[in-house]
C-alpha cells in the first residue's frame, strides 16, 4: 500500500508548481497563484473530509482528486509540447492550443515566453530568429 501511495504523490510538488503557469499561460490569463492556491485548497478540504471520516487523509477519494488533477496538468503540458513541435508555436509551448486557434480562425494572440526553467533561453532565441 505504500508503494501506492508513493506513485499517488509523486507529482504533487512539481505539479503544484507548475499548475499556475499551466492555466495562466495556456488559457491567457493573469490570475497569479490563484491556480495553485484553489488546488492546495481543494487538496486540503479532500484531506479533511477523509480524516474526519476514515481516521486518515491518504483516502482512495484523496488518490483519486489527486490523480485526476495531476492527469490534467501534465497531460495539457505534454499535449502543449506535441502541438507546439507540430505546428512551430513560437516562444512558450503552454501556449500551443490558443496558438492553433488563433491560426484557425484568424484572431491575433498574445506572444510569451516560458516564464522560467530551461526553455527560456530557447524561446528568446526563437523570438530573436524570428525578427531578423
Amino acid at each position: 500500500m505504500s508503494e501506492v501511495r508513493a506513485h499517488v504523490w509523486n507529482g504533487f510538488v512539481i505539479g503544484l508548481f507548475l499548475v499556475s503557469y499551466v492555466i495562466n499561460i495556456g488559457y491567457s490569463r493573469a490570475w497569479k497563484k490563484w491556480p495553485a492556491i484553489v488546488s492546495g485548497c481543494v487538496f486540503l478540504l479532500v484531506a479533511a473530509h477523509g480524516y474526519f471520516t476514515a481516521g486518515t487523509a491518504e483516502t482512495q477519494l484523496m488518490a483519486r482528486v489527486l490523480w485526476v488533477w495531476e492527469f490534467y496538468v501534465f497531460a495539457h503540458l505534454g499535449i502543449s509540447f506535441v502541438i507546439a513541435g507540430v505546428i512551430a508555436t513560437p516562444g512558450c509551448e503552454m501556449r500551443a492550443f490558443h496558438d492553433a486557434y488563433s491560426r484557425l480562425t484568424g484572431n491575433p494572440t498574445k506572444e510569451h515566453y516560458c516564464p522560467i526553467g530551461p526553455l527560456n533561453p530557447i524561446d528568446r532565441w526563437e523570438a530573436r530568429k524570428g525578427q531578423s
